[in-house]
């Protein structure tokens, strides 16, 4: 098979995408909702909102290192702007009452086939680069140095990507080539489709010549950051009038639809876990920490909330009342802990009364875990980037503890690495992670952690 009909292939996959989204659409809103009637109007106005919102979206933006987190994430987040729109259409448009439960019945209904339909061809394709050797990218790579070596790994070790390495080459004295001339004729010989440069390994005279011999021979350039701590952040590249700005933090959960997730998703959750749960087991744990100790059921905490701004953090208690409870963190052995309390923090369950504090708008479900207000402002002094967490709600869990940074703080290294995670978080907030940290917390509670003390 030819380069070229490789292209034309993989080019047909994102309009053939859209033709089977819109016939999904209109046919299940026949089937689901309208049954005889045959409402245009209706298709027409979902079609438009289908067309505007998956380009807003971005949602057939999807590559070959697409991850299929990022394409589910995509796919749940088109389904909850369909169902939304669907409700707003029938609140205005029409003239019968239709049950919300059908609504949302279509809304899952396409969420579905279209989310099985996405994820089919996801594996297709992979299954097709890896198996059959079709739809490969070949590739060079300017400049060999650590990064470069990594990449180079990454397309050897993946190769349901379909990227065919050619090999390093370089330009100068003592290097493949020793002029930009050679360098350019060896991509054009060898029908090279995407060129990797390292910004380190090239001087501003280099960059712009590469820049314009693949524009004018139609070759994808790609640059590998130097070692600068700007370019190992995620950028957002955005126009203020015709002057473009990058932004240092991109902060995903900003985003008002994002917002919407998942304060949505933290109001569900919290409610069910305080009416199924909390409703009946906390009559049982006061039960058992008032007939152990004298003291109050709750322990409430400040810690410190996004913006920096001061909450009070509800928890069974598991100690006996001291006054180094505000200052000092429970360490492996503490006498202060209780019988009840041990087991309270072994299982979590000293956690549950922060769902209070979840529906309450303080916290979320999901996100960087408070500390008192004494170590924040300690680990603020010295820790770099430990503000950042602030930028969201704390949360009851999270990516850090997850894996394995929860508990005792021990060293700097344990900090230093929560913070490291929680930036990622931020930074690549999806619903989909959520639940991923959501099960992995009830995991690891029922399998135990050698931390929870």
């Amino acid at each position: 098979m030819s380069s070229s009909k490789k292209k034309r292939f993989s080019g047909l996959l994102r309009p053939l995408s859209f033709a089977i989204d819109l016939i999904i659409l209109n046919v299940f809103g026949f089937f689901l909702l309208f049954s005889e009637d045959f409402d245009v109007k209706f298709y027409i106005y979902i079609s438009i909102v289908w067309f505007f919102t998956s380009l807003q979206q971005d949602f057939y933006d999807i590559h070959r290192y697409t991850n299929l987190i990022r394409i589910a994430s995509k796919i749940f987040k088109q389904g909850f702007i369909i169902l939304l729109f669907t409700f707003s259409y029938f609140s205005i448009f029409y003239e019968e009452n239709l049950p919300p439960t059908q609504i949302v019945g279509y809304a899952l209904m396409i969420t579905a086939a279209m989310g099985a339909i996405r994820i089919a061809i996801f594996f297709f394709m992979k299954r097709y680069r890896r198996t059959l050797g079709g739809n490969q990218k070949r590739i060079v790579i300017i400049g060999q140095n650590r990064n470069t070596l990594q990449l180079k790994d990454f397309f050897e070790r993946n190769p349901e990507y379909g990227y065919n390495f050619c090999g390093f080459i370089s330009f100068g004295k003592n290097a493949t080539f020793s002029t930009l001339e050679g360098c350019f004729s060896f991509i054009i010989d060898n029908n090279i489709d995407e060129i990797y440069c390292s910004l380190a390994a090239m001087e501003d005279v280099d960059i712009a010549e590469f820049i314009a011999f693949a524009d004018n021979n139609l070759k994808l350039l790609k640059f590998l950051p130097d070692n600068k701590e700007i370019f190992s952040k995620q950028l957002k590249y955005e126009y203020y009038g015709y002057t473009p700005i990058l932004s240092l933090r991109n902060i995903s959960v900003d985003e008002p639809i994002n917002r919407i997730l998942k304060r949505g998703f933290d109001i569900l959750f919290s409610s069910l876990v305080i009416v199924l749960v909390l409703s009946w087991l906390t009559p049982l744990i006061a039960l058992i920490i008032k007939i152990e100790s004298k003291g109050p059921v709750f322990f409430k905490q400040k810690r410190s909330g996004v913006g920096f701004h001061e909450f009070e953090c509800f928890k069974f208690r598991s100690m006996t009342p001291n006054k180094d409870a505000n200052k000092q963190q429970a360490t492996k052995g503490d006498a202060r802990i209780t019988k009840v309390g041990r087991i309270l923090r072994k299982t979590s369950i000293d956690e549950l009364p922060q769902f209070y504090n979840v529906f309450l708008g303080d916290m979320s479900v999901v996100g960087p875990r408070p500390h008192m207000i004494s170590h924040t402002e300690n680990y603020a002094k010295k820790i770099d980037k430990f503000m950042v967490r602030h930028f969201i709600k704390p949360g009851i869990t999270g990516l850090a503890q997850v894996r394995g940074y929860r508990g005792e703080i021990e060293t700097d290294n344990d900090i230093i690495n929560r913070v490291k995670y929680d930036i990622f978080y931020i930074e690549n907030w999806n619903i989909l992670l959520d639940l991923k940290i959501v099960f992995l917390t009830v995991y690891n509670a029922v399998k135990g952690e050698d931390k929870a003390y």
